[in-house]
């Protein structure tokens, strides 16, 4: 079933909205989420509903179908896929890609996307650190440990972004913050919850909560 750049659009924020509430979302969490009044959402909701991509009902919370969530990874899927090809065969950088991706992301051709997969020798995740969707829908999300969540003396590895906005990416080429740079957190300060870190063993920096909040890590031993 081919759905309407809109409709996908729409289911891509409902997943990422569902996977953070067990319960479901809200007409007014969509609403904010895709920055569209709230009666606009609720014709949308109607039309996925129909065709059994969520559930729907005035005044409960939202769910997502499970053909619904396979829609929505499909998606996603293309656009990490797309991203990639931009970055590594085009040379765009990684503040580059995204609002490009999203035009991407909707040619519905599954030929297209799985030659494109092998193309570029069927990449894990994109180059914002995120996991890319097999074929198949399958996806193994980041663990939610973030810099914020260390503690003094404790090590960790870069591998992924909560915020992916061009200004964000750019703060970090230019802070030396990017995906594979070890951190160790040196100190942090309780008023405002800003941390001091080595990257790498050699820089010292100190990043504000807001920042450190915002890169996912894996942790590491020393």
């Amino acid at each position: 079933m081919k759905l309407s750049y809109a409709e996908e659009n729409y289911l891509k924020a409902i997943y990422r909205l569902s996977r953070q509430s067990e319960n479901g979302t809200s007409t007014n969490e969509i609403s904010h989420y895709v920055e569209t009044k709230a009666s606009s959402v609720t014709d949308m909701l109607k039309r996925l509903a129909k065709k059994e991509m969520v559930n729907y009902k005035p005044y409960q919370p939202i769910t997502i179908t499970e053909k619904g969530r396979l829609m929505a990874i499909k998606t996603i899927r293309k656009h990490r896929l797309w991203e990639v090809f931009l970055v590594e065969k085009l040379n765009f950088k990684w503040d580059e890609v995204h609002e490009i991706a999203e035009e991407l992301e909707h040619i519905h051709s599954d030929k297209l996307i799985n030659r494109l997969d092998d193309f570029l020798n069927n990449p894990t995740h994109d180059p914002h650190g995120d996991p890319i969707p097999d074929a198949d829908g399958n996806i193994e999300h980041h663990k939610d440990i973030t810099i914020a969540d260390l503690t003094e003396g404790q090590i960790g590895m870069i591998i992924g972004l909560k915020d992916t906005s061009s200004e964000f990416l750019q703060f970090l080429d230019n802070s030396q913050l990017t995906l594979g740079k070890s951190i160790k957190v040196e100190e942090i300060t309780g008023y405002d919850g800003s941390v001091t870190i080595t990257i790498n063993m050699t820089t010292r920096k100190t990043i504000s909560h807001q920042v450190a909040k915002n890169l996912y890590i894996k942790k590491l031993t020393r």
